[in-house]
């Protein structure tokens, strides 16, 4: 059975329209309350959290009615951003925590994903059953067994000291100055506390939100801004976050990016030399849209490597199955499963700090022999449902595509689980000739 609203990171869509409608969270606060609550002695406590977009108040407000209306208790800790819901829900033994967030969307959209009690992504069987629990009438419990609501005020403080304790204990970070931006986003009071508190010199980005500045010109998704202002400040390096702080990219004191291939295999790297990566562990997956280059070092270095479906969800479903430790996509997010059990783009950025401190070395001198192919993507907007594999013109492109790369790249086309978008990547050596045979093949979605 197909799922019918929850998308590779939670559900997620433009606010006002369906679903994410203040009706649509209130019915989807009962069901998931309903289904969160079954074979648990004691009353369920959820927390929930949210990122800075004007839409959070009222979605947050329909969510907290939902879960009362089930007999579920709340527990509201304003902006924060999505990993800190994760691990504040497995720090404080809750039944499950939700972020109300659409992560590097811009502000118009919204969205809610859900947390385990251990601070990992629901999986796939337990949304279907919220969607069927959905299926069923509303129905309230009864006055004397609705939940009640409390704010947790200290959770931000709680964050930036679980967040400390991930970088090594022996290093500080006096001397550096960082840019760090945050997106106008979840993680604007709390990064810039992280590294300030660790020594650094903090400069501050995007940390003004006002419910509709958030991802918009700054942040992980406008990283060519981070750069430039790294080196107009003189700093060492910026680290940019998204919306809702799970995924992170670098720039170095020139102003270069690094992507989350490259920040993957430094802290990967950092594990296997300073001998703190156990062999049963040592292995890391990517996605299909992980760097090849990636991978064939990894195998020169001796690290197993897995391919995952796109999206962190599967990345970690790869790494559990395999008892593995690290993985990531190249947009940044990072899973370091012996420091959080998701995502971090603040701790995967204190790993990769870790690293330039242990070794004395920049980070360009730590990612020197991984020399990462061009990739070319095109996005492409599709109507809901799109099926490109059903799409005859376009498959006898892609295999013309994949003749004429005749081995020096491959193709990749995906639809993307978060909105209405065919991904169309092409990897090659040729940087020209990617961008070239992506636009082609785009060209040929766009002309039907």
């Amino acid at each position: 059975m197909s799922r019918k609203y929850f998308g590779t990171d939670g559900i997620r869509g433009t606010v006002g329209m369906s679903p994410i409608t203040p009706d649509f969270v209130l019915k989807l606060g009962q069901a998931a309350g309903r289904v969160l609550a079954r074979g648990r002695s004691g009353r369920p406590t959820v927390l929930i959290g949210k990122d800075t977009r004007i839409s959070g108040y009222m979605l947050e407000a329909a969510l907290e009615a939902g879960f009362s209306s089930a007999g579920v208790d709340t527990v509201l800790c304003g902006p924060l951003p999505t990993p800190a819901v994760a691990y504040l829900t497995r720090a404080q033994r809750l039944t499950a925590g939700v972020v109300i967030s659409a992560s590097h969307n811009p502000y118009p959209d919204n969205g809610i994903k859900f947390f385990s009690s251990r601070g990992t992504k629901l999986p796939d069987d337990t949304e279907l059953t919220i969607e069927e629990e959905m299926e069923r009438p509303f129905a309230c419990v009864e006055s004397r067994e609705l939940g009640r609501a409390r704010r947790l005020d200290d959770a931000a403080g709680r964050y930036v000291e679980f967040c400390k304790s991930t970088f090594p204990t022996e290093f500080d970070l006096r001397g550096l100055r960082l840019v760090v931006d945050c997106a106008h986003g979840a993680a604007y009071h709390v990064a810039p506390e992280v590294f300030h508190e660790l020594g650094a010199d903090v400069i501050t980005v995007g940390a003004q939100p006002n419910g509709f500045n958030i991802n918009d010109g700054v942040g992980a998704v406008h990283a060519e801004g981070l750069g430039a202002e790294v080196r107009r400040r003189e700093a060492d390096y910026g680290i940019a976050l998204d919306g809702d702080a799970d995924r992170v990219v670098v720039a170095d004191g020139a102003g270069r990016i690094y992507n989350g291939d490259e920040l993957l295999y430094v802290i990967v790297r950092d594990r296997l030399a300073s001998g703190l990566a156990s062999a049963a562990g040592r292995g890391a997956v990517g996605t299909l849209m992980t760097n090849f280059a990636l991978e064939r070092r990894f195998a020169e270095l001796g690290v197993p490597f897995a391919r995952a479906r796109v999206g962190d969800r599967y990345v970690l479903e790869v790494l559990q199955d395999r008892g593995w430790l690290w993985g990531g996509e190249g947009s940044g997010h990072i899973i370091c499963l012996d420091r959080h059990t998701t995502g971090d783009g603040i701790i995967s950025a204190l790993q990769v700090l870790g690293a330039i401190r242990r070794t004395g070395q920049t980070l360009a001198q730590l990612t020197a022999e991984l020399t990462l192919l061009p990739q070319a993507l095109v996005n492409v907007q599709v109507s809901a449902g799109f099926d490109w594999s059903a799409h005859a013109l376009l498959t006898r492109e892609k295999a013309a595509v994949e003749r004429e790369l005749a081995g020096r790249g491959r193709v990749l086309i995906r639809a993307s689980g978060t909105e209405p978008v065919l991904r169309v990547m092409i990897e090659s050596d040729d940087a020209e000739g990617a961008q070239r045979l992506a636009d082609r093949l785009a060209a040929t979605v766009s002309a039907t």
